[in-house]
């Protein structure tokens, strides 16, 4: 899924009006599953000046960077952290590694090419889905469809229960992210990429 969908999926499950830290918590525990994708895209790009298609075409899918993405979408790293926050009570720690570990959740159900090692260290094991949230060859065109309606609905679930201004501007930059492409080209394929 687009990065900031899974930012809105973590606040919606995990975040709580009554605590508005969890807001941000879980936006930023949604977010940092793919904060190495961004750093090395963006280094090897605007630092190392690779065009974009030798970056996603080959460096995406090197030995090296798919360590990384084993790390950072790993079960084994997320699964742990949230069952430690749940069980010692701490609100902002569950919220972050919740979102984490439901950003892991979402992606392994929605990546087939670039499919991660979610079961390392235990295991290099992939599952390839037969679903592909950007691939077309796998349903990216319909799954796009689904995905700018699940962000309206979430960004309205979460209007609902938040109602500062400064929360709202945090519900609404992620939402506007993948609603206002859509909007301005008139199709979805804007958000057909890797994250």
């Amino acid at each position: 899924m687009n990065t900031p969908s899974h930012m809105l999926i973590g606040a919606a499950f995990f975040a709580r009006p009554l605590a508005s830290a969890t807001l941000v918590a879980a936006m930023v525990g949604s977010f940092v599953p793919d904060l190495p994708m961004f750093a090395m895209v963006l280094w090897s790009t605007r630092v190392l000046g690779l065009p974009e298609h030798d970056v996603f075409g080959r460096l995406y899918f090197s030995a090296p960077w798919q360590a990384i993405f084993a790390v950072d979408h790993g079960f084994l790293i997320w699964a742990p952290l949230f069952l430690a926050a749940h069980w010692s009570g701490r609100v902002l720690l569950r919220a972050f590694a919740g979102s984490g570990l439901l950003h892991a959740v979402a992606d392994f159900v929605t990546h087939h090419d670039d499919a991660r090692r979610q079961f390392w260290p235990l295991s290099d094991w992939i599952f390839r889905s037969p679903v592909s949230y950007w691939d077309q060859r796998f349903y990216g065109d319909v799954f796009a469809v689904f995905e700018v309606g699940l962000v309206v609905l979430l960004a309205l679930f979460l209007f609902w229960q938040f109602r500062r201004a400064w929360q709202r501007a945090l519900i609404l930059a992620p939402a506007a992210l993948i609603v206002v492409p859509v909007i301005l080209t008139g199709g979805f394929h804007g958000l057909h990429g890797m994250g």
